[in-house]
């Protein structure tokens, strides 16, 4: 299984897992699997999403970024680390990276927050920004609970494993801008954003407005990533495979500039962290550590590997 070097990334289909045919639903398990297993991204259809809330979504989140900085300044908050409403212009910087990432997000969490979480902020300006961010949270979050199903299973865990670990969860939909470059004077060593895993147990991502996503091979090889229109993009994140004692790979991704000539062109992408609670345990699973695969974490929470993770990406600084 894990000797299978991929050219492209595998296709699935969740209507196989949610059929109801017991021999379609476990060849989603395994395939699910075995992919995660090896590159950890698939990329998936029937997962819930709309032509039309998708077109309505990126509509709305350009609308807020070509405003004014002075706008886009008002939803910035530091107090919150980076984790609700606005983040600017060099502001994360990816692990081991000393250049900050050409980019600047917006973060929306929870729509019904409990547990001292922060609630959302919203540009008042923009009302469309608020309904059709939280009507796409809630639909990939739904999608994102049933591929932690899929995942469980395979696992030989209960099927419904996460569903308490990730209840009210800390999952952030996050709409990057990607702002046009001038070539003559892009710092040196900059991209869009750095070679980097992902925090969270999994990510569900829509397909971009450009190309540029690649993904490190285990060979080495960067392979370039896009979906077609009527997929996302999902990969494992570091906690998943921490859970797993990366028996699930979280595989290093970026987002490379683009060329020369295209430099001067904007680059919209909406990725869907799914996060657990923060008082999820992800010390390893005793099933994925063998004499062949000792274990390979400590043991911490959800919350304390995302405080670690904040400070390294600059986003946390006390």
């Amino acid at each position: 299984m894990s000797d299978i070097l991929y050219d492209e990334i595998p296709s699935l289909d969740l209507a196989d897992f949610n059929s109801g045919d017991p021999e379609r639903k476990a060849k989603f398990v395994r395939d699910l699997g075995a992919a995660f297993n090896n590159i950890g991204f698939i990329a998936l259809k029937n997962h819930g999403l709309t032509d039309d809330l998708t077109g309505k979504l990126y509509g709305s989140v350009q609308e807020f970024f070509q405003a004014p900085d002075e706008v886009k300044q008002k939803y910035e908050h530091p107090e919150l680390h980076g984790q609700r409403g606005y983040v600017g212009k060099g502001k994360e910087t990816a692990k081991g990276f000393k250049v900050a990432d050409l980019k600047e997000f917006y973060h929306v969490g929870q729509p019904d927050p409990v547990d001292g979480m922060p609630g959302n902020v919203f540009p008042e300006e923009f009302p469309q920004f608020r309904e059709h961010t939280v009507e796409t949270y809630r639909t990939l979050e739904n999608a994102g609970k049933t591929l932690l199903r899929a995942i469980a299973l395979y696992l030989e865990l209960p099927e419904d494993y996460f569903e308490d670990k990730v209840k009210n969860g800390d999952s952030i939909l996050r709409a990057i801008h990607y702002f046009p470059l001038n070539p003559d004077v892009v710092p040196e060593g900059a991209v869009r954003a750095a070679a980097h895993g992902d925090i969270n147990l999994i990510t569900l991502l829509m397909g971009a407005s450009a190309e540029g996503l690649e993904v490190l091979r285990r060979d080495g090889q960067w392979i370039p990533i896009t979906a077609l229109p009527d997929q996302v993009i999902i990969n494992v994140g570091d906690m998943l495979d921490r859970l797993t004692n990366h028996k699930l790979k979280s595989t290093i991704h970026r987002v490379v500039n683009p060329p020369r000539e295209k430099m001067n062109t904007p680059r919209y992408s909406i990725p869907f962290f799914m996060h657990p609670r923060g008082d999820m345990n992800l010390t390893c699973l005793e099933s994925c550590v063998t004499t062949e695969q000792p274990k390979l974490y400590a043991d911490m929470t959800a919350g304390e590997f995302l405080d670690e993770r904040l400070r390294e990406l600059g986003l946390k600084k006390s």
